[in-house]
């Protein structure tokens, strides 16, 4: 699956669940109904995955956890709280280095309308063609951009 497919799918099963449950309730809440949309959609998931950090050949156990690694390149963070601040960039940022993640996807569910709520950040990207045809297309759309 594409990476921009794969986001999208993963938005979707957000937006079914704030349509569901509407804002105010409490992350754990979320992560739950998101790790069951995710199994639903045969969408290959890893739940409060360790991220390893390593400082000058020291492995430092700091307890950081990622929501979600989605598929191995997605990293999904979870939030209910009333305003999204620059922190949580910067730790998103900083979990897409240290998991060596591509993608990130930052979903604030207590907002009125969920697409509000949602931040995705980009990680040194490179897309991969998951076969010949999708190669050749990817190619053709470059070259109709005058890349």
């Amino acid at each position: 699956m594409s990476d921009k497919l794969l986001t999208h799918t993963i938005i979707g099963a957000a937006i079914d669940i704030h349509r569901s449950l509407g804002p105010g309730l409490l992350e754990a809440v979320y992560e739950e109904c998101l790790a069951r949309e995710f199994t639903l959609r045969g969408i290959p998931f890893e739940r409060q995955k360790p991220v390893p950090l390593v400082y000058k050949d020291l492995k430092l156990e700091c307890g950081y956890r990622l929501d979600f690694l989605v598929c191995h390149r997605i990293v999904v963070e979870i939030k209910s709280i009333e305003t999204l601040a620059p922190i949580h960039d910067s730790v998103m940022l900083t979990y897409l280095r240290l998991a060596e993640a591509r993608i990130g996807l930052l979903i604030n569910f207590n907002t009125p309308i969920l697409r509000d709520g949602i931040k995705r950040f980009v990680w040194h990207y490179q897309e991969e063609a998951t076969d010949n045809a999708e190669a050749q297309r990817l190619a053709e759309l470059r070259r109709e951009d005058g890349a």
